[in-house]
């Protein structure tokens, strides 16, 4: 005998073949399935609450007549169980979702398999008990959605999404001079003010939509920060004692994703060997790693948890990124392949505009880049892949630093600059090479100082030292100093006369980062 209740009209037939699974596949899964001994008459809250919580979420079934244990115990009267089952669905859940009810017969034991669908009329409430609730899917548990999770399931049913909401800023309020020049540098074309309408970053009625107000070069969206941090040691608390570097990131989340990688560049260091005609350089991080993690994100954290932003932690051995909002669907990344995950856009317009200026892959490969990035590497002594974690409000990226306890011949500096000396082996035998023993304050400075610049001259390449001076809070003569030693070392050069001209980086490897991203 099989049930049905098919509220919605696009369920097809199709559709409905598709969750006729073996039932041994079912069992033992967490996220899509729940599994109950019985039908649990008095108490339908225990159940319902599963079946509103797939609704909202993925879909799932819910199967009845197995133990915690994953033992078929069968039930008594499975055609009576499904009967009830399909009054207490219509009279104690709003919307009532699409299901499908399922006999199964496994070893001579009957079962009730709940086919759950996803709903497009979120939220779907249980109501019962003088209660309204809206549950959702976290891991192996169905819980009660809280205000965030509400209001975005509330979005949802509405066909809508935080990025495509109307803010409360006006477009003739708002410079764009970021987002111009990364579109004219990636697509070799201006970007026309009547495109703003059609990239969903204005309204119809002149407002920017949320969206618009995070590619705005000063963007009023307060929790869209990404604070950058290089810890010294290998946690918070390793007594080492406090940041060696850190910076607040703000306005443009273009230009904040530019900043964010350059940072991460910055505080890094390459170890090279020697081969017998040319230097092969091993980077603490795959760039393209970094700027997919990053990337990721932005576009996919949830913008609707106030007072909670990116964080991008640096340590001796690896880096953490944390971005608020777990997955949409509500599973857990640990438990599943990344591989294999499909992309769901919590922000599609934000994704689609980075996605066709080339500062992200196209979606549903952003975590696969990640892996491909580092798997060239896995044959280091001491290799980490990539690692995803995940709960119902954050989600996790840790990269490894791939130098970290791996022996090479030596360390260099961003100016390529020896640090330290190492023991080095070469034709059977042990030899010392001597470098520059460590980096002289100066050092330090210059490679933040040099990030500093280089971030002005991209703003302003007429920019002059006084200029960059004010910018930096130190003195003009200071400025001389690291711009004088980034031309000597054939980072940048003066293009034209002192009053008239502009600079121009050619640091290869600062060009070609801002060229990949």
């Amino acid at each position: 005998m099989r049930y049905a209740i098919l509220i919605q009209n696009t369920i097809s037939e199709q559709m409905l073949n598709t969750m006729e699974l073996d039932i041994k596949s079912l069992i033992g899964e967490t996220t899509a399935y729940d599994k109950k001994q019985m039908l649990e008459v008095r108490r339908p809250k225990s159940w319902l609450k599963s079946v509103s919580a797939f609704a909202n979420g993925e879909g799932g079934t819910l199967i009845l007549g197995i133990s915690d244990d994953d033992h078929v115990l069968g039930l008594v009267d499975a055609e009576g169980d499904a009967e009830k089952i399909s009054e207490e669905i219509k009279s104690k859940l709003d919307p009532v979702p699409a299901i499908k009810l399922e006999l199964k017969d496994v070893d001579g034991k009957k079962l009730v398999l709940l086919h759950v669908y996803p709903g497009q009329e979120t939220p779907y409430y249980y109501i019962g008990d003088k209660q309204r609730l809206a549950f959702v899917r976290i891991g192996n548990e169905s819980v009660v959605a809280d205000r965030i999770q509400l209001k975005s399931l509330v979005l949802k049913g509405a066909g809508r999404t935080y990025d495509s909401l109307p803010s409360n800023y006006r477009f003739e309020d708002m410079a764009f001079t970021k987002l111009r020049s990364v579109h004219y540098k990636r697509l070799q074309r201006s970007f026309e003010d009547s495109e703003f309408v059609s990239w969903g970053i204005v309204d119809e009625n002149g407002n920017l939509t949320n969206a618009g107000a995070l590619l705005a070069d000063e963007s009023p969206i307060r929790q869209s920060r990404i604070f950058c941090t290089r810890w010294n040691g290998l946690d918070m608390t390793s007594g080492l004692g406090e940041a060696i570097d850190d910076v607040e990131l703000e306005g443009c989340v273009i230009g904040q994703l530019q900043d964010a990688v350059s940072f991460v560049r910055n505080n890094s260091r390459k170890k090279w060997w020697k081969e017998s005609d040319h230097r092969e350089e091993l980077p603490d991080y795959p760039e393209r790693a970094v700027t997919e993690a990053i990337a990721n994100a932005i576009i996919h954290r949830n913008y609707m948890q106030m007072g909670s932003e990116i964080h991008i932690d640096m340590y001796d051995d690896r880096m953490e990124i944390y971005s608020p909002g777990g997955m949409m669907d509500g599973r857990l990344i640990q438990q599943l392949n990344p591989l294999t995950v499909p992309s769901k856009r919590r922000n599609p317009l934000l994704a689609d505009f980075f996605s066709r200026l080339g500062l992200m892959e196209r979606r549903g490969s952003g975590m696969k880049k990640i892996i491909d990035s580092y798997k060239r590497f896995e044959k280091l002594p001491n290799y980490h892949a990539p690692e995803f974690q995940s709960n119902a409000s954050e989600f996790h990226v840790i990269l490894w630093n791939l130098n970290f306890e791996n022996e090479v011949i030596g360390e260099i500096t961003l100016d390529g600059t020896p640090l330290k000396q190492e023991f080095v082996k070469g034709n059977g035998e042990v030899f010392v090479k001597e470098f520059v023993k460590g980096p002289s304050k100066f050092a330090k400075e210059f490679v933040k100082a040099s990030r500093q610049i280089y971030k002005l001259i991209s703003q302003n390449p007429q920019i002059n030292a006084t200029q960059m001076a004010e910018s930096m809070g130190i003195s003009a003569r200071q400025v001389q100093k690291y711009l004088k030693r980034l031309q000597e070392s054939g980072k940048i050069t003066r293009v034209g006369g002192r009053k008239m001209g502009e600079w121009k980086i050619i640091d290869e490897e600062y060009e070609g980062f801002f060229d990949r991203i």
